[in-house]
């Protein structure tokens, strides 16, 4: 009988990420699965770390809408937030195909990732931004709605949006100023 084995660093990660792999793993998300004898395979868990180690608001594991608060992320993080009325929405699969390609662009800018699929559940998030259908909206670190768009954008258009900000020119100005 084989049963399922959490690979997961308590002291590494905070208590909510290793809640999160553990409820995945309950939902049938196997993160590596150990023989009858209870020796976990050859590899799985070093297949199973790099699945793991994405942290949340990333392209790989987002905030759902109804988890986050937006002013959580004032002056801390720019939410890019994508609205669907369902996961099977062609458009926001694209979208996340596209967000996933090119996760570091994202970091670079302290973007967090916000996913809301269900519109019944009338989160916060979706009630502060009033979507209608599939939307991707470009958040501030001051909160204000950078960019509204009703079609997937790649990770380049989203970064130059990004740039074109007050703040994050701001932010670049710093960094060279630092570097020099």
């Amino acid at each position: 009988m084989a049963r399922i084995l959490i690979v997961a660093l308590a002291a590494a990660w905070p208590a909510a990420a290793v809640a999160d792999s553990a409820a995945a793993a309950t939902a049938g998300e196997a993160v590596a699965v150990s023989d009858m004898a209870g020796a976990a395979p050859a590899g799985a868990a070093e297949a199973a770390a790099p699945e793991q180690a994405a942290p949340r608001g990333t392209p790989e594991f987002p905030y759902d809408g109804s988890e986050v608060d937006l002013a959580d992320f004032l002056w801390t993080h720019r939410p890019v937030v994508v609205f669907a009325d369902t996961p099977a929405d062609p458009a926001f699969q694209r979208q996340m195909e596209l967000l996933r390609a090119r996760p570091e662009a994202l970091a670079e800018r302290d973007v967090v990732v916000i996913v809301d699929t269900d519109p019944a559940a009338r989160s916060p998030v979706r009630t502060a931004l009033r979507p209608r259908g599939f939307m991707l909206a470009i958040l501030g670190k001051d909160g204000r709605v950078e960019q509204r768009k009703p079609s997937p954008w790649d990770v380049r258009e989203i970064s130059r949006a990004i740039d074109r900000t007050p703040l994050r020119r701001q932010e670049i100005r710093e960094r060279g100023a630092g570097t020099q």
